[in-house]
């Protein structure tokens, strides 16, 4: 079919792109990678926007069928999620406050800890340093004084000399040195958090304004598109509008069951005020693929050593019965029905999307996935792989791995 439509083409009448046409696009693309830095929050941002409001697009469609119109339908949405998003943040105001203030007031004695076996380790290096130098000084002036050359070893001897009190002032520089790299590092994670902040302003008003009227930017994307592949893209723009919403929810319910079992597990532990910050930490981190359970850990840990005792043993137990009911029961009948994802292209598409984006890129990692692949289905399999199926695929990947038929399904 593509060389009927190449002379079709041609027989029509196409002229053919010249020289400067593809001089132009190579042009093009070098500038777009040259400011691909610049421009990355800004298509982070467009991104957000596009795959935020298709989630919520069936919702949006839902109440209007009861109230009528779009716009009251989306600004109904918008204000009941901020009332929502509000009434959350007065409700944890109170124990956030009490756990930061705590953990401020314990900061001191963190640093302590671990200041004193640093302290330690440095006397005894500085010590041990101190007499192998002696021992082998010893041993070069016996060595010499045998061999009878006396002035050389009183020279050696001699040049022996105390440690300078600069000496005793390296572990002070080095912690001078630590603290300004803590600063860079503040200086590095101020900068990201405000350049968050500045693209979460920008997708809720973009999600508003896209709710409101969603026709001119879809419409817009049709118009980007050659008419005479327009049924095409309606059909990949069609299977987008359903697995995108099916990603939104599957996520929006796995980060509710994880942050409700970390909520109990907690609450058990470390006490309602801490469970509730704890909670709603790991729900907010479930939203990040893998990582984020791992990383929602720490505080947990910060905490649970603030505690003493045992209770750092029983924080990870907890997380690890956690992490073993999402791994046996949330992954399977949660989130693999929503997006039947592989995790090996899940942690690529992650890691590709923190390199291009940044941090707020792993939020989108998994949809562009199933976006890839839903164009890979209609693009790619349908013109040169039109016969063959899954089934297909998975008999050559056997045969390919000399499994036989019972080894796998």
């Amino acid at each position: 079919m593509g060389f009927i439509n190449r002379e079709s083409g041609e027989n029509s009448g196409e002229k053919p792109r010249s020289i400067a046409f593809y001089v132009f696009l190579g042009a093009a693309l070098f500038a777009f990678i040259q400011s691909f830095s610049l421009l990355s929050p800004i298509l982070l941002s467009f991104l957000l926007v596009i795959l935020i409001s298709v989630s919520i697009n069936p919702l949006i469609s839902w109440i209007r069928s009861l109230t009528g119109g779009r716009k009251l339908a989306a600004g109904l949405f918008i204000v009941g999620f901020v009332t929502v998003l509000v009434l959350t943040g007065w409700a944890f105001f109170g124990p956030m406050k009490d756990t930061v203030v705590n953990l401020t007031e314990q900061l001191p004695e963190y640093w302590e800890r671990l200041q004193k076996p640093l302290i330690r380790m440095e006397q005894q290096a500085a010590h041990t340093e101190e007499k192998l130098q002696a021992e082998v000084t010893t041993e070069r002036a016996r060595t010499e004084m045998a061999e009878g050359n006396t002035e050389v070893a009183q020279r050696i001897i001699e040049s022996t000399q105390p440690a300078s009190p600069k000496d005793d002032e390296s572990f002070r520089s080095g912690m001078s040195g630590m603290f300004r790299g803590a600063l860079g590092s503040f200086t590095a994670v101020a900068f990201n958090g405000a350049q968050m902040l500045l693209v979460m302003v920008t997708v809720f008003f973009g999600v508003t304004f896209t709710l409101m009227n969603p026709l001119p930017i879809i419409g817009a994307m049709f118009s980007l598109v050659p008419e005479r592949h327009h049924d095409q893209a309606l059909i990949i723009m069609r299977r987008i509008g359903e697995v995108v919403p099916r990603w939104a929810l599957a996520t929006l319910v796995g980060m509710v069951a994880i942050g409700l079992l970390v909520f109990v597990f907690m609450w058990l532990i470390l006490g309602f005020m801490d469970a509730l910050i704890l909670g709603l930490i790991a729900g907010v981190m479930a939203a990040i693929p893998f990582l984020g359970p791992i990383l929602s850990v720490v505080p947990a840990l910060l905490l649970a050593i603030g505690k003493g005792g045992m209770t750092p043993l029983w924080v990870l137990l907890a997380y690890f019965a956690v992490q073993a009911l999402e791994g046996n029961v949330i992954q399977p009948f949660v989130m693999a029905r929503g997006m039947r994802l592989h995790p090996l292209a899940v942690i690529f598409s992650m890691l590709l999307c923190v390199v291009a984006f940044g941090v707020l890129g792993v939020l989108v990692a998994s949809p562009l996935v199933a976006i890839v692949n839903i164009m890979h289905d209609e693009l790619f399999r349908k013109r040169f792989l039109p016969t063959v199926t899954d089934a297909d695929l998975k008999n050559m990947a056997r045969k390919a791995l000399h499994e036989k038929l019972t080894d796998s399904k």
